[in-house]
């Protein structure tokens, strides 16, 4: 009876507007991206329960990791190397101020940013934004250009949390590369490589002050 539930038409649509539309708005509204993490976290635990217990594949094969070969990367450290520049151009013309100011001011932190955001930032939103939603949300998007387009929107709004034009812009634009990147390969794996790649160039560019919270409380 559980799994015809949240089969079901009326669950799926609801928990779509509640995850895509209802959190994001309230965290907005609340001012809660200090607790971003929490919230990431949350969604992404019921979103893996959710995968699992409806497509019922398994952990490798979701991952994906037969993907993850020199042939496909080629592209991605292509585009990677040519945002990371366009990136930094725009930072430069929008708030110079800004531009490399975590390595000029705490280097200290960027090995471990190397490793830890794609582990806690990137893999979990890649799961909810392009292994989940592709799956779960194809009866409404399709599977083609539509999905990409609705996963890019989502993931957007999910960074309007941070207060700022910059998040959702440059978010939409990311959004829209990684949801090409799943749509042709559907690897979990390769999907959060390039979005830690593009995470930490954000970072130690200077855009990552548009995509810390402490940015939204402390002005």
């Amino acid at each position: 009876m559980i799994a015809r539930l949240i089969q079901s038409h009326p669950y799926r649509l609801i928990e779509f507007l509640v995850l895509c539309i209802t959190i994001p708005t309230l965290i907005i509204i609340n001012v809660w991206a200090p607790f971003m993490f929490f919230f990431l976290w949350a969604v992404c635990l019921y979103t893996f329960l959710i995968h699992r217990a409806t497509q019922r594949e398994s952990l490798r094969h979701m991952w994906n990791w037969g993907a993850v070969t020199w042939h496909n990367m080629k592209p991605v450290l292509v585009r990677w190397v040519l945002a990371s520049i366009a990136m930094a151009l725009f930072l430069w013309w929008y708030n110079g101020e800004r531009l490399f100011y975590l390595p000029q001011n705490s280097p200290q932190i960027i090995f471990a940013l190397f490793f830890l955001y794609p582990v806690l930032s990137a893999l979990p939103q890649e799961f909810i934004f392009c292994t989940f939603f592709f799956d779960r949300y194809k009866r409404y998007f399709g599977a083609g250009m539509g999905m990409v387009l609705a996963s890019a929107i989502a993931f957007a709004y999910a960074h309007v949390l941070y207060i700022n034009p910059v998040a959702p812009l440059l978010s939409f634009f990311g959004g829209l590369i990684f949801a090409l990147t799943y749509m042709k390969h559907r690897s979990l794996a390769l999907v959060t490589i390039e979005h830690g790649l593009y995470g930490n160039s954000l970072f130690i560019i200077g855009l990552g002050w548009y995509f810390y919270s402490g940015a939204v409380v402390g002005g």
